[in-house]
């Protein structure tokens, strides 16, 4: 793979931008330190369009280093497919099914993956919230009947994005009024999800393979987009506080869950551990952040991976996943074809074959 030239592709416009950058200004000097050929590839959304930076680089495989919408989702991927661009990480299906939340869950169902109940509102469920007195009855009377007996508290997040971007929790209807209303600001559907007074453990999977699982317990007692980022704000504990036969029936499920959506490379499995004996998957995955505060590396680093030969194993499982060839076979298959010119043989007093040209000019 050394001989191969890397993009690392970072940036993009999602909410996840600056996370996108760290990770891939980390993942691009890691492997410049191991003599690979990389170069940054940042992702603006002004300039140049993606394919053209991407082919103006002349990269042979693209480490993906994006988070959120439009790197994680599909999106991206199905245009290097198109390019014939090997790339990191889960191919064009699973990406997307993973990026959004409430097709991950029905998958999950499909498979016997547990994950916790919910159900999804959108601006109508708010409706009567807009041009209501807060003394009226009718306030919020909607979202109520839309809730029922789900109970509180509740976790609110938008069905599709990453880093918990937009994540709250609920604690009656009015905060979940207020909650859902800011999830809507990152996407048309907010997923409201039951609270599970849990241990959160997250699992890392690199190629199918468990590398092992980290317990996260953030300070003020909810995992969202500040305490994952910000240094001192999350406990980190590897392994987690379970006993060895509870942690393996943890890293099963994990395995299954990223079975049930297809995905590949590098994974991380964010999974609730209750007192009892049940367990959740709330998501995966599938371009994990690699800052200097993000699960992955932690994990891989508990397992003897440190942070360069974590990069360089993703590096290594670099596909195509759609089956169409890639850009070298089309360059060997469009050298082997001879360029044929068309003849066209014109018989004199035949009219419809005559060419327009001939035929206007008399």
């Amino acid at each position: 793979m050394k001989t191969k030239r890397v993009g690392v592709l970072m940036g993009g416009w999602s909410a996840e931008r600056e996370v996108s950058l760290r990770t891939g200004d980390g993942v691009a000097a890691a492997l410049k330190s191991r003599g690979h050929d990389a170069v940054r590839l940042v992702w603006e959304a002004e300039g140049p369009g993606l394919d053209e930076k991407v082919r103006a680089a002349r990269v042979d495989v693209v480490f993906l280093a994006l988070h959120g919408r439009g790197g994680e989702d599909g999106c991206v991927q199905g245009l290097l497919e198109l390019m014939g661009i090997p790339y990191t990480g889960s191919g064009v299906l699973a990406s997307a099914l993973a990026m959004d939340k409430l097709k991950a869950k029905e998958m999950f169902r499909l498979h016997n993956v547990p994950t916790p109940p919910y159900y999804v509102a959108t601006r109508a469920d708010l409706d009567d919230l807009d041009g209501t007195s807060a003394a009226s009855p009718q306030r919020g009377q909607h979202l109520s009947e839309v809730h029922g007996s789900f109970g509180f508290p509740a976790i609110v997040k938008p069905r599709r994005e990453g880093s918990s971007v937009g994540l709250a929790k609920a604690a009656n209807m009015a905060e979940l009024a207020d909650a859902i209303d800011r999830a809507l600001a990152f996407d048309e559907h907010a997923l409201v999800e039951r609270f599970v007074k849990a241990t959160e453990v997250h699992v890392g999977v690199l190629d199918g393979r468990v590398l092992g699982a980290i317990e996260v317990v953030p300070r003020d007692g909810l995992y969202d987009y500040r305490a994952k980022y910000t240094a001192g704000m999350t406990d980190y504990i590897s392994p987690p506080r379970l006993p060895a036969t509870r942690l393996r029936g943890v890293m099963n499920l994990a395995e299954r869950a990223v079975r049930a959506l297809g995905c590949t490379g590098a994974c991380r499995v964010d999974l609730l551990v209750t007192e009892g004996e049940n367990e959740y998957v709330l998501e995966v995955n599938t371009l994990p952040g690699m800052t200097p505060t993000s699960l992955l590396p932690k994990i891989a680093s508990s397992a003897g991976l440190d942070y360069g030969s974590l990069c360089e194993a993703i590096l290594d499982g670099a596909a195509l996943h759609a089956g169409l060839p890639g850009s070298e076979e089309r360059a060997a298959a469009s050298q082997r074809r001879a360029p044929q010119r068309s003849q066209v043989n014109v018989l004199e007093g035949d009219e419809e074959s005559v060419p327009l040209k001939r035929r206007a000019a008399s």
